[in-house]
């Protein structure tokens, strides 16, 4: 094997160990023990909130200034910026990611790098504008070298997120990625079963889909995701005409 032909199995192994962590993660463990992990730290179990100022929040803007100096876990002390979310405070449909990445990190904005512009196609496909609709993500603050996010980092930032769609009222949320699906949904399902069906989430309709930084990784995934948002864009357009 030459040098060159080394370099591109090691390219070729990379690029398929992400496209395995995007449908499967990236922890080896016994399946039933993560479900047990996940309905334990479930979002859905009734979750109180904490008594801290910050939960009488009226307004988006409000809580982005009651939290956005969060230290609650270590990720507070190495991020760059807080990256609270963006876009329309009372909007219909509202995406969620899993984590900022560098670009994110920097700007204190979601999705602003290459995945963010993929992002906004996807959302003008179906006739929505980035400013019509909110977008975060499930944790607020940057891992290092973008890993997966740790439990103990989303059950830190589950209640902003929590908070953040008691106040926007979304009636679509638009899972992006298996993380943010699996937290949402409390479940172990892969990406390929949680997607195609039209999910309940606190009576919110919840359609889950891959992230933009998938796509970039794997151009296949661009048509089912494109399934996804028609089977989205269907609802949406039938619950506007309803309501009009």
């Amino acid at each position: 094997m030459t040098p060159n032909e080394y370099l591109e199995f090691l390219d070729d192994a990379r690029r398929y160990f992400l496209q395995q962590e995007d449908l499967f993660g990236n922890v080896v463990y016994r399946e039933e023990d993560d479900v047990k992990r996940k309905k334990a730290a479930a979002p859905d179990r009734g979750f109180v909130y904490p008594d801290e100022p910050w939960v009488s929040a009226r307004s988006v803007h409000s809580l982005w200034e009651q939290i956005h100096e969060c230290v609650k876990c270590p990720l507070g002390y190495s991020r760059t910026k807080f990256v609270f979310g963006t876009g329309n405070p009372k909007a219909d449909v509202m995406f969620v990611g899993e984590a900022p990445g560098a670009d994110e990190d920097r700007q204190g904005e979601p999705f602003v790098g290459r995945a963010g512009q993929l992002l906004n196609k996807i959302i003008e496909s179906v006739g929505l504008k980035r400013e019509d609709v909110y977008i975060c993500n499930i944790i607020k603050c940057r891992p290092p070298n973008n890993r997966a996010p740790l439990p103990m980092e989303i059950e830190a930032c589950t209640p902003y997120l929590l908070k953040q769609i008691e106040l926007i009222k979304p009636s679509f949320i638009i899972s992006l990625g298996r993380t943010a699906a699996q937290w949402l949904l409390q479940t172990n399902d892969n990406l390929g079963k949680l997607r195609g069906t039209v999910h309940d989430y606190r009576g919110i309709k919840l359609i889950v889909t891959y992230h933009p930084a998938a796509l970039l990784r794997n151009e296949n995934w661009k048509r089912p995701t494109w399934e996804d948002m028609k089977m989205f864009k269907k609802l949406y357009d039938a619950q506007k005409s309803g309501q009009s």
